[in-house]
């Protein structure tokens, strides 16, 4: 990077608001965010962003890209790396190796081992299916080092029959179950989660909240269970694979060495473990949300 490409984007930093920008796209990822979102988030009109983002951009700090009525932005890690290695390269006589902990894990960039457990919240758009079964795994394979949460954009408001007795079959707790809806999670008394999975593409193409904390958000899409027709144990079969592919990945999630893996490392990983291409055959679809 050239020096004046970095004060350019140093001073595209240099305003509260949009170091706020920044830090919450960061937090996103890949997924990145609708304008609208970051508007509500941050409590400031769309009009004040349109610039805030623009002068972003045009630093080479994040990107756009137009999806139906929506723009989402996404930091822009080319971008965003060129700074980085330019503030960074001179670091210890030119060997910023040397520097691991700077970078590393005493970072803030790092998913430390924490004294309660991780937080993980599963999202689709009827919290009914999918999220619910992916809840009831992560609680399993994961007590005590992760607290698992579903939630829907459109909760169905209530968790589908198929669901609770494929669950209680395999020998889980569904007293307490409910379809639910995600704005349960955006109050300051809300538990702070330190990882979102969008598990249907419904809701990972919407508007998220701005989740406190600003977790990191991944996207592990599943086919719908509940939009496969035909005999009874061909509907039950479409359960049962969700199931599997949920454990499968769940699994996966609980061996990772959380504590030692910068974000970077974590998303690259995680987004591994969404890319494990399970599927299930589905007939005749249905538009209910799951």
């Amino acid at each position: 990077m050239e020096q004046s490409s970095a004060i350019d984007a140093l001073q595209a930093l240099g305003h509260a608001c949009r170091l706020r920008v920044f830090r919450i796209l960061v937090r996103q990822g890949n997924a990145g965010l609708a304008a609208g979102g970051i508007a509500d988030g941050l409590g400031i009109a769309p009009s004040s962003l349109s610039f805030h983002l623009d002068r972003l951009e045009r630093a080479g700090l994040i990107s756009s890209e137009r999806r139906g009525r929506q723009v989402i932005y996404r930091i822009n890690e080319t971008g965003m790396r060129s700074l980085l290695s330019y503030l960074t390269e001179d670091c210890c006589h030119g060997k910023p190796a040397l520097c691991g902990d700077l970078f590393g894990r005493n970072g803030a960039d790092t998913m430390s081992s924490k004294a309660s457990a991780y937080n993980v919240l599963f999202l689709c758009t009827g919290n009914s299916a999918r999220s619910i079964i992916a809840e009831c795994i992560l609680n399993r394979l994961g007590a005590g080092r992760f607290r698992a949460y579903s939630a829907g954009s459109f909760p169905r408001g209530e968790v589908r029959p198929a669901v609770l007795q494929l669950l209680r079959e395999k020998g889980h707790d569904v007293g307490a179950l409910r379809s639910k809806s995600w704005d349960e999670f955006t109050g300051p008394s809300a538990p702070r989660m330190d990882l979102v999975f969008t598990v249907c593409d419904n809701a990972a193409s919407e508007t998220c909240p701005v989740w406190p904390g600003h977790p990191m958000t991944v996207h592990w899409g599943v086919p719908d269970p509940a939009a496969v027709t035909g005999t009874a144990s061909e509907v039950a079969a479409a359960f049962e694979e969700t199931y599997r592919a949920m454990h499968a990945r769940i699994l996966a999630l609980t061996a990772l060495p959380m504590a030692s893996l910068d974000q970077q490392s974590l998303r690259k990983r995680l987004l591994d473990i969404g890319a494990g291409g399970y599927r299930h055959t589905e007939t005749t679809s249905s538009k209910a949300p799951a």
